[in-house]
């Protein structure tokens, strides 16, 4: 078992991210005739306070492992994908994560809490094959997987690497990042991709240890532009059929637009942009932008900006502001402390957040309610 070769440019699902932007695969076994599995993944132990009237305070594990199958054949590549998590064993409603909101818990809307994900992140394949110079055709899918739309999932891109918090945006960005029943078929060379996707749209239940029935109501199409190593530009749409199980024969139509940036030495940056046009119902916005600088092998500083509108953050019909939209910012901070510990590197750290908000908010939220996370992460490979 040897080290595993970094690969770059690419994120999760079939999405992709600057050239620079490379992932080290923890461990990488021989299976003979040019076949490899490879092997990578972390076990993220944190503790979050989140303060204010409706701030809680929590310890959770993070995890994740993933494997990857390798055959290149005469002319393609065949690779074969599983990610897992055990982070089912949380509380259906997860972690607390102030103006975060989406999915069910206990037959409820999720609010200030992030949902833990499911055993199976991704169960898929993909075949290509070349079918020009420098151009080449593929086929992605399975019965978990992640179609095109959005930007890579936060926890798959550099600029979020050490970041323990789920963005608040993450209904607006990635939230198909898990989808039961994906087929994505796709075109592209070394500095563009064009892909289409069909899926399911509606999102996870809240039991976890499961594989929900696969369907394909929803579609995606996404383009994504690398004009140089260390940029690479996206942008996607998608009609998301009931993506939320409280909102029956309510539907989704998603734009996204995002830009990243990795130069190769240790800086990755993204900002994004996303419109959320119900159907029926408002278009809701949301912007992004995070960094990871690392400043030597052992100190990293990363951060991240989100500013959204939100007009679920009062479930209650009943409530006088059920149909309020909210325009929410939140601002964050933090450091990381990287140590390698032979083929396991084992990061240190913590982060602040605080936020802007409408003054209407203060009784339910503090006038300035503000959030702090300490974190040890240890992960085979990056």
């Amino acid at each position: 078992m040897d080290h595993g070769p970094a690969h770059g440019g690419e994120g999760s699902g079939t999405s992709r991210l600057p050239a620079n932007e490379t992932m080290d695969h923890g461990a990488a076994i021989d299976l003979g005739g040019d076949a490899s599995l490879m092997l990578h993944g972390f076990v993220w132990p944190v503790y979050t306070d989140q303060g204010g009237p409706r701030g809680d305070d929590k310890f959770y594990v993070q995890s994740m492992a993933m494997a990857t199958l390798e055959k290149p054949f005469d002319g393609g590549k065949l690779t074969l994908r599983t990610m897992m998590s055990l982070e089912p064993a949380m509380r259906h409603d997860g972690y607390p994560n102030l103006f975060a909101t989406g999915e069910v818990a206990y037959g409820e809307p999720l609010v200030d809490r992030q949902h833990p994900h499911d055993l199976f992140m991704e169960l898929a394949g993909r075949i290509e094959v070349d079918i020009g110079e420098n151009t080449s055709a593929f086929l992605y899918g399975g019965p978990v997987g992640e179609p095109a739309l959005g930007p890579s999932a936060f926890m798959h891109r550099a600029s979020a690497r050490y970041n323990p918090e789920a963005p608040i945006t993450h209904h607006w960005f990635d939230s198909t990042h898990i989808t039961y029943g994906v087929v994505t078929a796709g075109i592209g060379g070394p500095a563009w991709q064009l892909e289409g996707s069909a899926f399911r749209g509606r999102e996870p239940d809240e039991f976890r240890w499961n594989i929900e029935a696969p369907r394909l109501d929803s579609w995606s199409v996404r383009a994504s532009f690398a004009p140089a190593p260390a940029w690479l530009l996206q942008a996607s749409y998608g009609q998301i059929d009931e993506p939320e199980a409280m909102h029956g024969g309510a539907d989704e139509h998603r734009t996204t637009a995002s830009v990243h940036y990795n130069d190769g030495r240790g800086l990755s940056a993204m900002a994004a942009f996303s419109a959320k046009d119900r159907r029926p119902g408002d278009t809701l916005t949301a912007w992004l932008g995070e960094v990871n600088w690392d400043l030597s092998d052992r100190h990293t500083l990363f951060g991240r900006v989100e500013n959204v509108k939100n007009d679920e953050l009062f479930p209650d019909h009943h409530d006088p502001l059920h149909h309020e939209a909210f325009r929410i910012t939140k601002f964050q901070a933090g450091y990381a402390y990287r140590l390698p510990l032979g083929p396991v590197n084992v990061a240190l750290g913590g982060s602040l957040s605080a936020f802007a908000k409408p003054a209407e908010l203060d009784p339910y939220y503090g006038d300035s309610p503000m959030g702090y996370t300490l974190f040890a992460r240890f992960s085979l490979g990056d």
